[in-house]
């Protein structure tokens, strides 16, 4: 058996052996030390195996439109609780730009339109949730490295950080990855999920498509996109919301 295909069995296993548990959020899960000691041991597997063995570029499974899921969960947050977003949503998104700043060298501020514009791919991937469920859609935005590239990188740059519209327990989500994932080809900022805009329950207008890890990753509502060069200043130092909050493992690879 591989080193991925035991993550999901482990990630299915903890939610039909939980049941209900799981299902009533990320803080339940977390509360079982067993639970991060064996979250853990996965981590560190899954990392030496697409960082050292794989292929960095290994892609993850796509499907047939045959097989997208006929209802997709929204996880997380479903509604952004900030004047701001609902001025955002009023309009339309008109005004509203992603910031792309930090270790670059030519800072950008793109509206929707422009983002829409850019050259893009639609892929239909599995949405795997750390509470048991996945899920099957099709995803259509910009690949996350050709902004980068556009951006300029600074060679100090290590890490790139996502800061978003929503919020949990009053503070502003915010996730991270690193350049090989950054950089690898499904990686894209969504605007489209099954052919239609995003809607704001999946993270409208743009959200995060990091195909090889787990949905935690997968940031929504994405405001700001900041290049650094270490963790350190991010929250708590761990790289995540969830990281910091209750010890979700930073790398989710599956």
């Amino acid at each position: 058996m591989s080193i991925r295909l035991s993550r999901r069995t482990l990630i299915g296993s903890l939610g039909t052996g939980a049941g209900g548990l799981l299902l009533a959020g990320c803080d339940k899960i977390n509360a079982s030390p067993t639970v991060q000691t064996l979250l853990g041991v996965g981590e560190k597997a899954t990392f030496a195996a697409q960082r050292v063995v794989a292929d960095r570029a290994a892609l993850a499974p796509e499907y047939a439109a045959s097989q997208m899921s006929p209802f997709f969960r929204t996880n997380g947050v479903s509604m952004p609780s900030t004047n701001a977003y609902a001025a955002h949503l009023a309009s339309n998104f008109a005004d509203w730009r992603l910031a792309v700043d930090g270790l670059v060298a030519n800072p950008l501020a793109l509206s929707l339109d422009q983002i829409r514009a850019a050259p893009r791919r639609t892929q239909i991937t599995r949405h795997d949730c750390v509470e048991g469920w996945s899920a099957i859609g099709q995803w259509t935005g910009l690949p996350l490295g050709m902004l980068l590239k556009q951006a300029g990188l600074k060679s100090s740059a290590r890490y790139i950080v996502f800061h978003c519209a929503d919020e949990s327990r009053g503070v502003p989500y915010y996730e991270s990855i690193d350049l090989i994932d950054a950089f690898h080809p499904q990686t894209i900022l969504a605007w489209a999920m099954n052919g239609q805009p995003l809607a704001v329950g999946h993270g409208a207008p743009l959200r995060l498509r990091v195909e090889r890890q787990l949905g935690y990753k997968q940031a929504k509502y994405v405001m700001r996109i900041e290049a650094v060069a270490s963790l350190a200043g991010i929250g708590g130092g761990k790289g995540g919301y969830w990281e910091d909050v209750v010890g979700y493992q930073w790398y989710a690879g599956i």
